[in-house]
C-alpha cells in the first residue's frame, strides 16, 4: 500500500473511490491501495460485489452463495468472516474497529455506511441520465468519457459480474448511437461519423451503428462509401455471427443504389448554440486539439470524483489549453454555466510563460 496508514482522521472517514471500469482500483483519501495489499483474492471480490450492489449492500448469505457456491453453510460462513476481516484490514489498517468502511449490520454487509463512497460505474450511469435529459452533445461526450473500459476485465469469467458488465457496455454503445443522432440532427455529419466508428470499433457487429454510417455517407453525397459500408457490414456479420443484414438494412442499401434516399429534415440549432455561448467566457478555439482527447477524458473523469481539481505543470506544458478544452466540453453541464476566474498569477500560463496552477471546480 502506498503511503502511510490511511484510516480515519479526527473520527471522520475519508472518501473511498472505487474504479470498476477498465480494471479494479481503490483509493482512500489521498492513498491508493496497491494490488498486492489484497492478500485474499475473495476479499477484493467482496468489495467489488458491494460496489456493484444497489445501495452498496448485500445480505451475508447472498455473498456466501456468490463467492462460495455449493459450499456448506458453516464452511461458507467461516470463509466470509475471514474474507471480511482481510477486506477491513486492507481498507482501514489504522482503525481499531475497522468498521468505518465495511460494516456488518443485522447480517447485511454495507460498504461505506457513512456514505463517503464514489464508484465510477455509478458516476457513469448518473452522467448518462443527465445526458439523456439534456440532449446536449457536450454532456453526452462527458458521459461517454466516464466509460474507461469494460467492467472488471480481470473477472471476465465470474458470473456475478457478467450481467452488469453487459448492461454498462450496452449503455455505453447506446450513448454513442444517441450522440451520433444528435450530431445528425445538427447536420454535423463528420462528427456523427467519427463517433459511430467509435461504436463499431467496440462492437463490429453493431448493425445500428453501420446503418447510421450508411445513411450519413449517403446524405453527405458519398453513395459509393455508403454502399462500401454496407458490404463491410455484410462481411462482418457473416464472419462473426454467420448472419446477414436485416431486411430494413438491405432496403436502405437498395434505395441508395437507386439514388432514392430521401434527405432528412434540417434541424436548426442556432438558438441553442447562442444560448450555450452566453454560458461561458472561454476564448475562441483557434487550433485543433486532435490527439489530446485522452488527456481531456482523464481530466473529466478526475473532475467527476471531486469538487475541485488542480492541474499543475511547468510553463508551456499545456495546462491552460487542456483546462479550456475540458471546460468547453462541459458547457451546458451546469445550469450556471462555466466561467474561468482570472486569479492573477494563476492564469499567466495562458501566454505559455509561467508554471501556473489551473483549478477547475465541478459544482
Amino acid at each position: 500500500m502506498s503511503g502511510r496508514g490511511h484510516g480515519s482522521v479526527g473520527g471522520e472517514a475519508e472518501t473511498v473511490r472505487i474504479w470498476l471500469l477498465g480494471g479494479f482500483r481503490v483509493s482512500i483519501g489521498s492513498s491508493t491501495i496497491e494490488k498486492g495489499a489484497w492478500r485474499l483474492r475473495k476479499a477484493a471480490a467482496l468489495v467489488k460485489l458491494l460496489a456493484l450492489a444497489p445501495g452498496h449492500g448485500i445480505h451475508g448469505e447472498q455473498a456466501m452463495d456468490i463467492l462460495w457456491p455449493g459450499s456448506a453453510f458453516e464452511a461458507a460462513s467461516n470463509s466470509l468472516r475471514q474474507v471480511l476481516h482481510d477486506a477491513r484490514r486492507v481498507l482501514d489498517p489504522a482503525s481499531s474497529s475497522r468498521n468505518s468502511y465495511l460494516s456488518l449490520e443485522e447480517e447485511h454487509l454495507i460498504l461505506c455506511p457513512d456514505g463517503q463512497l464514489w464508484v465510477d460505474a455509478d458516476a457513469f450511469e448518473d452522467a448518462a441520465i443527465t445526458a439523456r435529459r439534456s440532449r446536449s452533445p457536450a454532456i453526452y461526450r462527458t458521459a461517454i468519457d466516464l466509460y474507461s473500459g469494460e467492467l472488471l476485465p480481470e473477472d471476465r469469467y465470474e458470473a456475478w459480474a457478467e450481467g452488469r458488465r453487459e448492461e454498462l457496455r450496452q449503455l455505453y454503445l447506446a450513448l454513442i448511437i444517441e450522440l451520433a443522432g444528435l450530431y445528425q440532427e445538427r447536420d454535423e455529419h463528420t462528427m456523427a461519423i467519427e463517433v459511430l466508428w467509435k461504436a463499431i470499433s467496440e462492437e463490429p457487429t453493431l448493425e445500428e451503428a453501420h446503418i447510421s454510417l450508411i445513411r450519413l455517407h449517403a446524405l453527405s453525397g458519398r453513395p459509393e462509401q455508403a454502399l462500401a459500408q454496407y458490404e463491410r457490414l455484410r462481411h462482418t456479420l457473416h464472419r462473426h455471427i454467420d448472419t446477414q443484414p436485416t431486411p430494413t438494412t438491405r432496403r436502405l442499401r437498395d434505395e441508395i443504389a437507386a439514388g432514392r434516399l430521401p434527405p432528412t429534415p434540417f434541424t436548426s440549432f442556432v438558438q441553442e448554440e447562442a444560448s450555450d455561448a452566453r454560458k461561458h467566457n472561454l476564448p475562441a478555439q483557434r487550433t485543433s486539439f486532435i490527439g489530446h482527447q485522452k488527456k481531456v477524458a482523464e481530466v473529466k473523469r478526475a473532475l467527476a470524483m471531486t469538487r475541485l481539481l488542480t492541474l499543475t505543470g511547468t510553463g508551456g506544458s499545456g495546462k491552460t489549453r487542456l483546462a479550456i478544452e475540458v471546460m468547453r466540453d462541459l458547457v451546458g453541464t451546469y445550469p450556471a454555466g462555466i466561467h474561468p476566474a482570472h486569479l492573477g498569477g494563476f492564469l499567466r500560463g495562458c501566454g505559455g510563460g509561467s508554471g501556473a496552477v489551473y483549478r477547475l471546480r465541478s459544482r
